[in-house]
């Protein structure tokens, strides 16, 4: 099943909100499809049937047809936004889209010439628990690090299993294997309410929705992922709701534990004050939340787009692997621990 949807968004920088010439008219297509997930039955998993849904012919031809546009055509798709935040969204036609404004939520599958900082928006992926309504304090956070999810993870969540094995027996800390499931979601939700601090090492990809679930849940988050790229980094200081650790240290025998057990209460106040200040940017049912960062970050990409546009029009067009000027600055080092 394919359904195609067109639609004029009106953006411009807020410099020039007034300046009616130079609001700039973006034509945004939203290609829904079914996912991996809902949808498991593929070619030859069930003996003697026909393939249900195929998701690479999926998106193969969802970019066939918006090739086709005369909107895409006319720059190439530069002034277009592809959403693109699971990590293996359009992953196998990436370099058909990669003109346009891509929303990611991490560069952990994405080569150095199909996205960057300078020309993409990266997203937050959307929490999976209730938010946390009460006030900040202590008190009922009688666990000091809490984390609920999947042990096992491929390329760089394989420091899930190690630190697994290094904090599973410690004293205050929870730590639990579970996959997705509406039982394992209360559960998440009630230790992420009643915990101090919240481990966040990397998933499959840098980046994974436990940030963003921490977050909302005013659960200080532990982020153990040296190449995490984080959303609206423009207008958010992490280190004032986040805490940072390298993963050499994170895997020294007692470090984590002893580092976080130093905090003092104090401390804890201050970082719940900040993430209750920011999580409306994490709650896309917001009405001045994230769409609406994430709208306002690409109306900043703006005037790069309308030069990528016209340097376009003027060169010579030749084949090179090399990244052009608008695919750089992806994270190439590791963070530095920070408290």
């Amino acid at each position: 099943m394919r359904r195609k949807f067109e639609f004029s968004c009106m953006i411009c920088p807020r410099s020039s909100l007034l300046e009616s010439s130079r609001i700039t008219r973006w034509r945004v297509a939203l290609l829904i499809c079914l996912s991996l997930i809902v949808n498991p039955a593929r070619a030859g998993t069930v003996p003697g049937s026909d393939p249900v849904y195929s998701d690479e012919k999926m998106q193969e031809e969802l970019v066939e047809w918006l090739e086709e546009q005369e909107y895409w055509r006319r720059n190439n798709g530069r002034d277009h936004v592809v959403f693109a935040g699971d990590p293996n969204a359009l992953y196998r036609v990436l370099d058909r889209v990669k003109n346009a404004v891509l929303l990611l939520s991490d560069f952990g599958r994405v080569r150095s010439d199909q996205g960057s900082l300078i020309k993409d928006v990266i997203v937050p992926y959307s929490h999976r628990i209730n938010v946390y309504n009460g006030d900040i304090g202590v008190e009922e956070r009688k666990t000091l690090l809490f984390f609920m999810g999947n042990r096992y993870r491929k390329d760089g969540g394989k420091i899930r299993d190690l630190l697994f094995q290094m904090l599973e027996k410690e004293e205050d800390v929870v730590i639990r294997h579970g996959t997705q499931s509406r039982e394992n979601r209360r559960t998440a939700t009630r230790g992420m309410h009643t915990s101090k601090f919240c481990l966040n090492p990397a998933g499959d990809t840098p980046s994974a929705c436990r940030l963003f679930d921490s977050i909302v849940s005013l659960c200080v988050p532990l982020i153990v992922s040296d190449s995490i790229e984080l959303p609206f980094e423009d207008v958010i200081d992490y280190r004032k709701i986040a805490i940072f650790v390298d993963t050499e240290s994170s895997l020294k025998p007692g470090y984590l534990v002893r580092m976080l057990r130093a905090v003092s209460t104090e401390k804890i106040l201050e970082y719940q004050k900040e993430m209750r200040e920011v999580k409306r940017y994490f709650v896309y049912s917001d009405s001045n939340g994230t769409v609406n960062e994430i709208w306002r970050e690409v109306a900043q990409k703006l005037p790069l787009i309308q030069l990528m546009i016209n340097r376009d029009k003027r060169l010579v067009k030749k084949d090179s692997t090399e990244p052009d000027c608008s695919c750089l600055c992806t994270n190439q080092s590791a963070h530095i621990t920070s408290l």
